[in-house]
């Protein structure tokens, strides 16, 4: 069997990068991108270790920030812009737990799709 040589992972020294929230009811995603859009860091309140419905409270939320924070300090970013996407309540709280491991936020963008036009609306109703 041949020897395979690994490749060593380059680190990269990132100043600013931005923070794509996705918090439903059940659940909040978060992942850091740089500013072209390469993900560096993810995570989620079930890969922190909540399940059920506690995935979907604000405190699992911070808890997603904080452990992103410490990957995100070794990586030497300093400033963030976050997108919030989506009507759950860990919204706040992530950008709350941002702010207290010491990011600075410089953008706070609500990218929520809305519909312009929504659903079909029902057929009419017969007499």
């Amino acid at each position: 069997m041949a020897y395979k040589k690994k490749t060593k992972k380059v680190k990269r020294n990132i100043d600013s990068a931005i923070a794509h929230v996705k918090s439903t009811f059940n659940n909040t995603v978060v992942s850091i991108t740089t500013m072209d859009g390469d993900v560096i860091f993810n995570s989620s309140c079930g890969r922190v270790g909540f399940k059920n419905s506690r995935q979907g409270t604000p405190f699992a939320a911070t808890q997603v920030a904080t452990t992103l924070a410490k990957d995100m300090q070794g990586a030497g970013i300093k400033t963030l812009e976050v997108n919030l996407q989506g009507p759950g309540s860990g919204r706040d709280s992530v950008v709350r737990g941002f702010q207290a491991s010491g990011f600075k936020i410089t953008v706070l963008r609500d990218v929520t799709p809305l519909p312009h036009n929504g659903t079909r609306p029902p057929k009419k109703r017969r007499n």
